[in-house]
């Protein structure tokens, strides 16, 4: 006797591609971050001495929350600004940072939360200066675009 071999149905089938399209949706939204004019909060990571997202898009004039998150057994910080405001901190001396919102101290297991407003559009770099972090590739970019 011979046994009939079962395909999957269509079912199977269009369940299988709805579920890699809807893992593809979340995995775009986690990496593309909240859409122009504010969306949420952007949650940035630090893993390994390196920052789980390097590219954030926001809107001048608009408050954008930053929740950052140090998965690491050892302390980082998240300085954003433009050149100037990074070479005064290459050389800085400062090892807690908090009174301003561009200028954050994560303690290691910690998570932190700062809300930041650019006025003018550019890009602002965003880099853990702690000895040897930055040459280890601990930088990323908020890019601040005209208001529509």
């Amino acid at each position: 006797m011979t046994v009939p071999v079962r395909r999957p149905g269509r079912f199977a089938l269009v369940g299988g591609v709805l579920l890699s399209l809807g893992l593809a949706g979340i995995a775009a939204a986690w990496v593309a971050g909240p859409s122009l004019g504010g969306g949420g909060p952007v949650e940035i990571g630090m893993r390994y001495s390196a920052f789980t997202r390097v590219e954030v898009t926001m809107q001048a004039g608009i408050a954008t929350t930053f929740v950052l998150h140090n998965g690491d057994p050892i302390d980082h910080e998240w300085l954003v600004g433009d050149a100037v405001f990074h070479e005064r901190h290459r050389g800085g001396t400062d090892v807690i940072h908090g009174s301003s919102p561009t200028e954050v101290s994560v303690p290691a297991g910690q998570t932190v939360t700062t809300t930041v407003t650019f006025r003018d559009p550019g890009e602002y770099p965003f880099i853990c200066h702690l000895p040897g972090h930055e040459a280890y590739g601990m930088v990323g970019v908020v890019r601040v675009v005209a208001r529509d």
